[in-house]
């Protein structure tokens, strides 16, 4: 498997993030965690350049964040109101933090990014301890589908232009549950290659580290706009709630 640490998807990917990885859906996705919220203090797991966070921090929100690269907080600096938001650099899985918080996030498929079960578990204990009594956590993730692999694999172009041609192969590692993907950029410029590796988990055994953190599921939908979760749902938003006392 390729070497991956919290650093690395930044390294990558910061210098053309936001025009490369906009899922589209911000202003949903804000609306929906401004309201779920309150009035209370955030905390943002992987704020990278701040998609989420600045539109927070615009609505009145006291947020602060964890980032495992310090080149996606440098773009995020470079933005205004980018520079009042605390980020601590770190693991997201095990980064410590000041305070406590009443509600907490991690979206666009990100618990994904940490390459192994263990860490997965080891991130949702971190977040449940520094979640306040009553506290929730939201997370958003895809639902795996391999339905265009073929012998564990896939081959999929992104984008032809005249003078380019972007395609992505993967290889998924049903055992580990893990996926690598090397994305390939050919234009006039040259060949560029922006690999990742991905551990993916179904949304019950989502659940079973919350639970392990002692979160418990209080709500998920098929989408930011609360649509029901069924079988035919190609993501999940999920809420969990830390007891009361």
């Amino acid at each position: 498997m390729m070497d991956f640490d919290p650093d690395t998807f930044g390294t990558l990917n910061a210098d053309n993030y936001d025009a490369l990885h906009d899922p589209g859906t911000t202003e949903e996705s804000v609306a929906l965690i401004a309201e779920l919220a309150g009035q209370g203090r955030l905390l943002e797991l992987a704020i990278g350049t701040g998609r989420m966070a600045l539109p927070l921090k615009a609505r009145g929100f006291d947020i602060s964040g964890i980032e495992g690269s310090a080149a996606m907080v440098e773009k995020l600096r470079e933005k205004p109101g980018g520079a009042d938001i605390p980020v601590v650099i770190g693991d997201m899985a095990d980064c410590a933090i000041d305070g406590t918080f009443d509600f907490a996030f991690l979206v666009f498929n990100t618990l994904f990014n940490l390459t192994s079960q263990a860490d997965q578990v080891r991130c949702f204990r971190n977040v449940a301890d520094r979640l306040a009594p009553g506290g929730a956590f939201l997370i958003e993730t895809f639902v795996p589908d391999f339905t265009a692999y073929q012998g564990h694999q896939s081959l999929r172009t992104r984008k032809i232009g005249f003078k380019s041609l972007w395609f992505e192969a993967t290889l998924h590692d049903p055992t580990r549950q893990v996926i690598e993907y090397q994305r390939v950029r050919i234009t006039e410029q040259g060949v560029r290659l922006v690999p990742l590796v991905m551990r993916y988990a179904w949304p019950q055994e989502i659940d079973l580290m919350a639970e392990l953190a002692g979160l418990q599921l209080e709500q998920r939908w098929g989408g930011w706009a609360r649509e029901l979760f069924t079988a035919d749902s190609r993501m999940h938003v999920s809420l969990y709630r830390k007891a009361a006392g």
